[in-house]
């Protein structure tokens, strides 16, 4: 019998590769919210010891101007905050859509493989019934000899 050949190789090879490819890219992206991540505490980090820098100026006593210069600062700090946390979001996003990819990609991936599992098992068991009448075949003619 000749060998086991599965007719969408192929495409399951296809599939395969597209899946590789959305899970480099998964992984790029989650580096990116990991890093957006670090980024954003050492925003807030930064903040805090700017903030907690200000109140002990603060208590010291200050001019108007130093506690202008330090509010103006807070502020700024704010929004570096707010812009890092949109930006943090927008990765996210990016990264649940692309998870949503790999996901489906899989699904696509797994149904073929079973696919070809189903018929290599087919398969299989043709070989093996053609083996089996093959031996019976032998051993009838081997009787009708040896009766002979």
């Amino acid at each position: 019998m000749k060998k086991f050949k599965f007719s969408l190789d192929s495409v399951l090879a296809y599939k395969q590769q597209v899946l590789d490819a959305l899970k480099g890219e998964h992984a790029a992206i989650l580096a990116q919210v990991r890093g957006q991540e670090e980024r954003l505490e050492a925003i807030w980090s930064g903040y805090r010891t700017y903030n907690e820098e200000y109140r002990q100026r603060k208590a010291e006593g200050m001019t108007i101007v130093e506690a202008t210069l330090y509010q103006n600062g807070l502020r700024a700090l704010e929004m570096d905050i707010q812009r890092e946390t949109e930006r943090l979001e927008d990765l996210r996003r990016q990264e649940e859509a692309k998870r949503r990819e790999v996901v489906e990609a899989r699904q696509d991936t797994s149904s073929l493989e079973k696919l070809k599992d189903k018929k290599l098992d087919l398969y299989q068991k043709a070989v093996q019934k053609s083996e089996e009448a093959l031996i019976d075949e032998f051993i009838s003619s081997a009787r009708s000899r040896t009766s002979a």
